[in-house]
């Protein structure tokens, strides 16, 4: 890659203090500009979650070739690696820190969260998790990040494993990609699916022309059901495989006929794939306060991803209570949710850096799509005759879709979310935090490829009409290097995720009671000290009552 310096681990570590961002790849050590990490295609935090760690796994599983070859530019030299390859650091993002501009103009480091070791070793609280909460502006603060702090938390995974299964994992990669297993399937793939979009659009116009409002809302519901599938496998460049390409088409889709932005998902799927299940960094996980599928919500987590922290509050902890009696209703009405994170995201963008790709025109027609969506779809509710019609056939049609929310979190809701540390490889971290969902192959339309999640995971630009030929190399994988592959029915993975959250929702009832408690005792000692000092008491330190 160009330069020939070799970069002790110590020397890294200083210049990520210094400021530089430098992420590990096939041994070499790339300095990425700080122009670059707005203008990444990915998002910034795609590249922050790496700084200082092996990110080749997950750099040549989430791009093409020809990006690849693009690479080297960026190379500053070899980095020293031990018998076990390259031992990580911890990123500065997961302890809290951020480069910001400071008053002088210059970049600087900026305190945005506290980190929170743990302080045992449990599922949810590995000896190696690293949480992080809102920053207490009175507390005394550090200035800058130390050497000290990108050390990582002792963990319980070993080096010399994780390293194993990342090269195991590359020597699949090669497997899945001599098979012809990124080939896309036009016509006997997308054929059908095609076929499905336009019968049931088709179907949705004509109830819509005579009347059958329901029916129609009902068809139109399964369509935007349907046509999201091929939404997600554009996202990922898993079609065309060209980005212009995929992007112009999820744009059509996602946007003009779904009123979504693509965008937003993009940058939003990025970090999910990246850190999933992580309770601090997943947006996909981050539903304070509606789900929490972790304890360790509870504690008001500070997200890296939305800037904000997930406060446990007095809503919360109502609804929270009750999240595994509320999770089909919710479900049912989630799709609102995706809109007003489409249209945040959107608003942000038409102030924040153009990316490298689309930069000029992917903003601009999103905002296009979006108006055109809201002519069309309001013009279909409009011509309803009725403001209740309009409505019930806005509600019709949107909760129609409810089963694609509830396919997208049955993969990872039940699964593990403690944080095993940058130790943990990129196969065995998406192995332990995903999990299939078992169909025959006559229904699996149904689900769009969604659920083969674990092979999807591990290779995000594959063509899903290939996924369950791709998952029977990944089982072989996961058997020889030890790995579990978690799969379950439809209904079980139902059942599991309603376990999850009932589980975590009789923790909330438990402190609520601890609370009581506390707080019961804390005002009767409070009247004792009150009717000692007015000589009201009983002389056994009990409260008298009184008028």
């Amino acid at each position: 890659m160009g330069a020939t310096t070799l970069w002790s681990r110590d020397t890294v570590a200083k210049r990520i203090l210094a400021g530089d961002i430098l992420i590990i790849y096939q041994g070499h050590l790339l300095s990425i500009p700080p122009k670059w990490l707005d203008a990444h295609p990915g998002g910034n935090l795609a590249l922050l979650h790496f700084v200082g760690r092996d990110a080749t796994d997950e750099i040549e599983a989430n791009h093409q070739d020809d990006t690849l070859k693009l690479i080297p530019r960026y190379g500053v030299g070899r980095v020293e690696l031990g018998p076990h390859g390259w031992e990580p650091l911890i990123p500065p993002i997961q302890k809290g820190w951020v480069r910001r501009t400071g008053v002088s103009g210059k970049q600087e480091w900026f305190k945005e969260a506290t980190e929170v070791l743990s302080n045992e070793d449990t599922e949810f609280f590995p000896s190696s998790s690293i949480l992080l909460v809102e920053r207490n502006a009175q507390s005394p603060q550090s200035l800058a990040p130390t050497l000290a702090s990108l050390q990582p938390p002792p963990s319980s995974l070993s080096l010399k494993v994780q390293t194993r299964h990342s090269r195991a994992y590359r020597e699949l990669h090669k497997r899945v990609t001599a098979a012809g297993l990124y080939k896309t399937r036009y016509i006997t793939g997308y054929g059908p699916e095609l076929l499905r979009y336009t019968f049931l659009a088709c179907g949705s116009a004509y109830a819509y022309k005579h009347d059958w409002l329901m029916t129609s809302a009902v068809l139109l519901g399964l369509f935007w059901h349907q046509l999201v599938f091929t939404a997600h496998d554009l996202g990922h460049m898993g079609v065309t495989h060209d980005w212009a390409k995929d992007r112009l088409l999820a744009t059509v889709i996602a946007d003009f006929i779904g009123g979504l932005s693509i965008g937003w998902w993009v940058q939003n799927h990025n970090v999910h794939h990246l850190v999933t299940n992580h309770p601090s960094h997943d947006p996909d996980i981050e539903h304070i306060p509606f789900f929490a599928i972790s304890p360790a919500f509870l504690n008001s987590l500070w997200s890296s991803y939305y800037k904000r922290t997930m406060v446990f509050d007095r809503f919360a902890k109502i609804f929270l209570s009750v999240q595994h009696k509320l999770f089909y209703v919710v479900m049912g009405f989630a799709r609102f949710n995706l809109y007003v994170n489409s249209y945040v995201y959107l608003y942000q963008k038409a102030f924040d850096t153009k990316r490298a790709r689309g930069g000029k025109w992917a903003w601009r027609l999103e905002i296009t799509g979006i108006l055109f969506f809201w002519t069309w779809f309001g013009r279909v509710l409009y011509g309803c005759g009725s403001w209740q019609k309009a409505l019930a056939y806005l509600v019709v049609s949107h909760v129609v879709t409810s089963p694609l929310h509830v396919q997208i979190v049955l993969s990872h809701f039940s699964m593990p979310t403690g944080d095993l540390g940058p130790t943990e490889s990129f196969p065995h971290r998406q192995m332990r935090t995903t999990s299939d969902v078992i169909c025959s192959e006559s229904v699996e339309f149904i689900h769009g490829g969604l659920h083969l999640q674990v092979t999807h995971h591990l290779f995000p630009r594959l063509p899903r009409h290939n996924l369950r030929r791709a998952s029977e190399l990944v089982k072989q994988f996961a058997k020889e290097e030890g790995l579990a592959y978690s799969e379950f029915g439809f209904v079980d993975g139902n059942q599991q995720v309603i376990g999850v959250l009932r589980n975590v929702a009789e923790q909330v009832k438990i402190l609520g009671k601890v609370a009581t408690a506390e707080a019961q005792e804390a005002m009767e000692k409070k009247m004792a000290a009150t009717d000692a000092m007015m000589g009201l008491g009983n002389g056994n330190g009990v409260h008298s009552k009184h008028l």
